[in-house]
């Protein structure tokens, strides 16, 4: 049975960390908001979810369903799903700890977010220009710096080698930190211009996760929507700015 990915359709947004594990592992999944409606999915499929009347509903996408089982939250799913698609470690206390840097970059996710939205998600990027480059000069040369550098921290000292955030084989945090890459590549290129002389072992990694077989014939499909103005990641010239 294929797992079931609700998320809003036409951007990649928090829905993409999910989807890079099920294609890295080569998982039957249907992105149900993409759907057809004819075929029982598109956006009233996913309404119908969050609008349910039964136990537990979510709250918002993404969540995935497997059978009967709703799952949400990015980095709940991906605790989830590791161990089914061989993207967890092993040994229980590698889990959580893989579970909590998936937990830092929803963290880190959720700043980039408000770069552009740093009043109210309901208010229009031109509403809170002034507000979002204010936010963004702060981001730029503070946040993303304290994030990076932590990660960066983590996969040279991780005892198995700097290949991997956690352990000695692929796991869906490395499958995240390659995303991360790319939307601030994305969004802030000249912030992030010389990210491989400041994060070299972050970007070694990116590299790696980019060659990988399933997620390279990934990448070149359709099935991977290009970053735009509707996501997470944004690209506004105006919010981005060289550093040293």
């Amino acid at each position: 049975m294929a797992y079931e990915l609700y998320y809003w359709d036409g951007l990649q947004g928090r829905g993409e960390f999910v989807r890079l594990a099920l294609e890295e592992a080569g998982a039957p999944y249907v992105d149900v908001a993409r759907g057809e409606k004819s075929e029982g999915q598109g956006i009233g499929a996913m309404m119908a979810e969050l609008e349910s009347e039964g136990p537990y509903p979510p709250y918002a996408p993404p969540f995935l369903k497997d059978g009967e089982l709703i799952v949400p939250h990015v980095a709940n799913i991906l605790f989830y799903l590791g161990p089914k698609l061989n993207l967890a470690p092993r040994d229980e206390r590698l889990r959580i700890v893989a579970n909590g840097l998936q937990l830092t970059i929803a963290d880190l996710v959720t700043e980039v977010h408000d770069t552009h939205h740093p009043i109210a998600s309901g208010l229009y990027y031109e509403d809170q220009k002034d507000e979002a480059k204010a936010r963004s000069k702060d981001f730029i040369q503070h946040r993303i710096p304290k994030f990076m550098s932590y990660f960066e921290r983590v996969l040279a000292q991780n005892p198995d080698g700097p290949q991997h955030m956690v352990g000695r084989t692929l796991s869906y945090v490395d499958l995240s930190i390659f995303q991360i890459v790319e939307g601030l590549r994305y969004a802030f290129p000249k912030a992030t211009k010389h990210f491989a002389d400041h994060y070299p072992h972050v970007v070694a990694l990116h590299d790696a996760v980019a060659g990988r077989p399933n997620i390279a014939a990934y990448l070149k499909s359709e099935r991977r929507l290009a970053f735009n103005e509707t996501g997470i990641f944004r690209h506004y010239p105006e919010l981005d700015r060289a550093v040293r």
